[in-house]
């Protein structure tokens, strides 16, 4: 960092920047947690010497408290990617399953926009669509806080429900999917998007947002015609604002897509998204015969569905991340 001209190219700046504030913060974790293990180690030896019940006890209950430390210091650790530590865009889109898989996208939305308020994310919803009878086709939030990618990138793919529908006036069981993207939000501002390249269209926001919603044609959405990647925002309160904020939220696909074809052939990029396209999902959510929610790569379960469609959804993350280890 002190060397000549290092400033002068922001992005490596900042990038190096970042990861020396991470590596200071983990290596003070580091002698925080060995410091006391250390005290825990002479607490454990006095008690046996002394024989005494209740020093054991208290030692116990430290043990106890350390090893749910270290649980998350090593998960901490996992979060070696070059973007683990940015904000995110969260977009999802309802699927296969008609009024259902709306219904069920809208759900997924809360879901998140909870697990956000319980880890102390800033979740703001940029663009929203909202279904024909119930529901929602898409929305995208931007997720602010520290490892908000690093955690959320757990959640990509497709989101399988399981019940009776409420749409249903036999009341038979459906299922439903929902795919979720999530990219990270990076200093894309080299990449250069030729203007020819896109199509902007304007149109009037609907849904929640204050009184400039509905009065002007302030929602922008751009397409980008090489890719087919549509991006929309709805939220700010101009045209301008909205434009600004889509062009980013296209920068940040466009450079998630650009990693991914440095890393894979186009035709493993390709073949992945046909099959998330024909539901191969990640994670099942069961609300009837039974209640559990499933996920399909580490195995991880629970029957506190309510609990997770509340947002309670850490421990899946930890699962996720604890296995791709």
């Amino acid at each position: 960092m002190a060397a000549p001209g290092f400033w002068e190219i922001r992005e490596r700046a900042t990038d190096v920047s970042r990861r020396l504030e991470r590596n200071k913060a983990l290596l003070s974790r580091y002698d925080e947690l060995s410091e006391e293990m250390e005290d825990i180690d002479v607490l454990h030896q006095m008690a046996l010497e002394m024989d005494d019940e209740e020093e054991l006890s208290k030692v116990i209950s430290r043990v106890s408290a350390l090893e749910q430390k270290l649980r998350a210091f090593r998960i901490e650790l996992t979060f070696s990617g070059p973007y683990d530590l940015a904000d995110c865009y969260l977009s999802i889109n309802a699927g296969a399953g008609g009024t259902d898989s709306q219904d069920w996208a809208e759900m997924l939305l809360r879901m998140y926009g909870r697990y956000c308020e319980r880890v102390g994310y800033k979740a703001n919803l940029l663009d929203v669509s909202a279904g024909e009878e119930a529901g929602i086709r898409s929305a995208t939030l931007e997720v602010s806080g520290r490892y908000a990618y690093g955690n959320l990138r757990s959640e990509k793919g497709v989101h399988r429900l399981v019940r009776i529908s409420p749409y249903d006036a036999a009341h038979r069981r459906h299922t439903s999917f929902t795919a979720v993207s999530v990219v990270p939000v990076t200093e894309e501002q080299e990449l250069n998007i030729d203007p020819k390249d896109l199509r902007i269209d304007t149109y009037r926001s609907s849904g929640a947002g204050g009184q400039h919603v509905n009065v002007t044609d302030s929602a922008v959405r751009i397409t980008h015609l090489p890719t087919k990647i549509v991006v929309s925002c709805q939220n700010e309160r101009s045209q301008r604002q909205n434009k600004e904020t889509a062009m980013r939220v296209l920068r940040a696909r466009l450079g998630e897509l650009l990693r991914q074809q440095e890393t894979k052939k186009i035709e493993e990029i390709q073949g992945k998204l046909m099959d998330i396209e024909w539901g191969s999902q990640i994670r099942s959510y069961v609300l009837h015969p039974y209640q559990m929610v499933k996920d399909h790569r580490t195995n991880y379960e629970t029957g506190n569905v309510d609990a997770v469609l509340d947002g309670d959804i850490t421990p899946f993350i930890e699962a996720y991340l604890e296995k791709s280890d």
